[in-house]
């Protein structure tokens, strides 16, 4: 018997048991794997992101390792002219943090015991006021409240009815690359578009650079993705005109250090009329809103979740507590869990709409290679579209506590 139960140990469910945790809410996190998933490289936080951290309270922590950037700025491809570039000032910070890094200091604020691993849900139950959830090795756990923070592929999301993510029609690849003596960079954000892909380099500290690189598969380089060797010849023989610096950062790239995925993304009329919620379950992060990487919000939109799901849950709790179970026993605590949840779904519902839909659009016409959007968006449309990356992450997931 669980309280309340997270699916997922990634960014979502982490952030989420530790806003729980901060409001003196105990919850247990399953994970599929036999120990805490921290591959990845990097991921850019904005300044909805470092909101949510300090709500939760690791923001600091994680400042102290990771510098800030001072500008995006974005090159044509094509002809190797800079075509927009928007500085970094006041309170809008924006740093390329450490997945591991990130993931570990989650990990290390909770209480011991709070991960289960070697725990793959593979089947949910109803069982009056609570769900019965089976796992691989035949555990079952019964529990007020179920939580799904379990990716793309979402088993939490299909028990709710929400359609599976659908395929955007481009891939990605990423990469991490250490320079002994330096990388020289600064501390720019960096992206590149045209000829059909969109990239981008960005500096973690000193030494690490982080990259990105997203095409439209066509059926001539089908295949690259089991092949690291042809991979990376496809990534050089992609880029454009740019200057060797930037280039070097991808010809020093181990092949070790890459990954390929298909980009994927939930419909915002999916959203619109899907569950996010329903009776005591919900859905938290890339569960919830799948989307391309193309205005950096996959994480921080996790966090901001991860805030307002803590919040309207532990007000439903404490209530609960307070009064409702001297009038009512189970059925009064399963209806304040169903309407925290709700609030919670009410919150995100739109945020998460535009998030998918700002994503889906800035990444089509940064992509595309046809002579007028081309022309257009070298000419006119690049510091609108880079204007959203910064529209999108002006928000205020507000604090763990309502004041």
């Amino acid at each position: 018997m669980e309280e309340i139960l997270i699916v997922g140990a990634g960014i979502a469910g982490l952030a989420t048991s530790l806003g729980l945790h901060r409001l003196g809410i105990r919850s247990l996190v399953l994970e599929s794997a036999n120990a805490l998933r921290a591959e990845g490289y990097a991921l850019a936080l904005w300044p909805n992101a470092w909101k949510a951290l300090d709500a939760i309270g690791i923001g600091d922590d994680l400042r102290r390792q990771h510098k800030q950037l001072v500008s995006l700025v974005t090159t044509s491809v094509v002809s190797g002219l800079t075509t927009a570039e928007l500085l970094f000032g006041g309170d809008h910070e924006v740093r390329r943090v450490d997945r591991k890094v990130l993931i570990e200091t989650l990990k290390n604020e909770l209480p011991g015991g709070t991960i289960r691993y070697s725990s793959k849900l593979v089947h949910i139950e109803e069982s009056g006021y609570f769900k019965l959830v089976h796992l691989a090795d035949g555990t079952v756990i019964k529990t007020k409240v179920l939580i799904g923070c379990d990716g793309v592929n979402s088993k939490v999301a299909e028990y709710l009815g929400l359609k599976k993510p659908s395929l955007a029609g481009r891939a990605s690849i990423r990469g991490h690359v250490e320079f002994e003596d330096g990388h020289g960079l600064g501390q720019k954000f960096l992206q590149f578009f045209g000829n059909g892909s969109r990239y981008g380099v960005t500096p973690c500290d000193d030494h690490g650079v982080y990259w990105f690189f997203t095409y439209i598969p066509s059926p001539a380089d089908r295949g690259i993705e089991e092949e690291p060797v042809k991979m990376k010849k496809f990534v050089s023989s992609k880029l454009g005109n740019i200057p060797d610096k930037i280039r070097d950062v991808f010809e020093r790239t181990d092949l070790n250090n890459m990954v390929w995925s298909q980009l994927k993304f939930r419909h915002p009329w999916d959203l619109l009329w899907g569950y996010i919620s329903k009776d005591n379950i919900c859905v938290v992060g890339d569960a919830l809103h799948p989307m391309t990487p193309d205005i950096g919000q996959g994480g921080c939109s996790a966090l901001e979740d991860a805030v307002v799901l803590a919040r309207n849950l532990a007000d439903a709790l404490t209530w609960k507590s307070s009064v409702g179970m001297q009038k009512g026993g189970e059925e009064v605590e399963h209806r304040m869990i169903e309407i925290g949840l709700k609030k919670y779904a009410r919150e995100r519902r739109w945020r998460s709409m535009k998030l998918v839909s700002a994503a889906y659009v800035v990444g089509f016409v940064q992509q595309s290679d046809g002579i007028l959007l081309s022309f257009l968006r070298d000419k006119v449309f690049a510091k609108f579209l880079v204007g959203i990356l910064f529209k999108m992450s002006k928000f205020e997931c507000g604090k763990l506590e309502d004041s």
